[in-house]
């Protein structure tokens, strides 16, 4: 939309990843799943390949796939995949991709799909430890490792990796962390005694990362953490920076009476005569509707929160008899050096996760991206930002 940007700063998230690999001796899969976390999939995964970043990991196979074929040939996994896509997978296996499997069938599909690609498929054997969501069940992991070595035998597969994930690591202290070490442990141990021993161990997610190294194990996978956002914010930001800003530009500034109604529903009601601000940014940009006389930003130095109800393509904001015009600056979130709100400011007034706040910004919102502070081209080669 026009007058509206995301502004995401690639140093930042280099820096991000090279704070990262500095706490740990595991090694670092920066994950740029879901389009960066809503800071642009390739750009991002350049930024973090600089950073130090030796893997790349991506929720579905066609994130996986325009890696590839922009040019990164970094290691990359993939985890979220369906029979349906079968096709899809031999096209992955081709790109030396990475994939997890979580049940004997989908294991079954890897193993046919690299048998007709003619290609050795690097498997990532995933232990559901406790979060019931993907995972092969304890009760079915002796047979699918089985399943596995005998695939190895016959040069078919090789398993590059065991994992699982963690469901309280961003609750530090939580009973259930120390239980899924001891699954994921027992799990490591039952794959060695039926002849599988994988090159890599990876259970920490962003909050393990920065405060669990019991969890390392041989690989680390942030995802938040890595655009600069705080994986545990009651414990600071652990030298993380936030590396995007969301802004706009006013495109509308009156005057109107006390009691004037606001918005779709007259959800806010004008207490006095005062300047009514409007911003070209909606729900279709990803300004959640919730944010309804809640949302935080700034105008100039100051700040001010969302007046009404948010609507498809705008909102207003009560300015009272500041002097603000058309075409002035609105900063919505950003690393909050300067005074404005963060995106962990609308988490917590949204009773939501600074996540969804990033990755919900929409496509109509153009991206620009700058290398601590300077303007740079989003089709940055791989060999400019140490893709290998």
């Amino acid at each position: 939309m026009s007058g509206s940007q995301a502004r995401v700063d690639l140093r930042a998230i280099s820096a991000n990843v090279e704070t990262l690999r500095r706490g740990t001796n595991a090694a670092v899969m920066a994950v740029v799943k879901a389009d960066g976390y809503g800071h642009g999939l390739i750009p991002s995964a350049r930024a973090a390949l600089l950073g130090g970043a030796s893997w790349l990991g991506v929720a579905l196979l066609d994130e996986a796939l325009a890696l590839r074929a922009a040019g990164i040939q970094a290691p990359i996994l993939a985890w979220l995949w369906t029979p349906q896509e079968v096709a899809l997978l031999r096209e992955a296996l081709l790109a030396g991709i990475d994939i997890s499997v979580s049940s004997a069938e989908s294991l079954e599909l890897v193993v046919a799909g690299a048998a007709e690609a003619g290609v050795v498929a690097r498997v990532h054997l995933k232990i559901d430890t406790g979060l019931s969501r993907n995972g092969v069940t304890a009760a079915d992991w002796a047979g699918v490792v089985r399943q596995a070595g005998r695939a190895a035998a016959t040069g078919v597969i090789e398993t590059t990796g065991i994992w699982s994930h963690f469901v309280y690591a961003d609750s530090p202290g939580h009973p259930m962390i120390a239980t899924q070490i001891e699954r994921f442990r027992a799990a490591l141990d039952e794959a060695r005694l039926l002849g599988v021993v994988p090159e890599l161990r990876h259970l920490a997610n962003s909050a393990a990362t920065v405060t669990l190294p019991a969890a390392h194990f041989d690989l680390v996978r942030p995802g938040v953490a890595v655009y600069g956002l705080s994986p545990v914010p009651e414990r600071g930001d652990f030298g993380l920076v936030p590396a995007m800003s969301l802004s706009s530009h006013l495109a509308n500034v009156k005057r109107v009476p006390a009691r004037s109604g606001v918005s779709y529903g007259h959800q806010y009601h004008t207490e006095s005569d005062t300047t009514l601000a409007l911003v070209p940014l909606g729900y279709a940009d990803g300004v959640p509707r919730a944010a309804t006389n809640k949302g935080p930003l700034t105008i100039g130095k100051r700040r001010y929160r969302i007046s009404g109800r948010v609507c498809m393509d705008q909102f207003v904001v009560d300015v009272g008899d500041d002097d603000v015009r058309a075409g002035d600056e609105v900063i919505l979130f950003g690393p909050g050096t300067h005074g404005e709100p963060t995106a962990q400011d609308w988490a917590d007034v949204l009773d939501t996760i600074h996540y969804e706040i990033v990755t919900r910004i929409g496509a109509r919102v153009p991206r620009t991206y700058l290398d601590g502070g300077a303007p740079v081209s989003a089709d940055l080669t791989a060999d400019e930002t140490g893709a290998r």
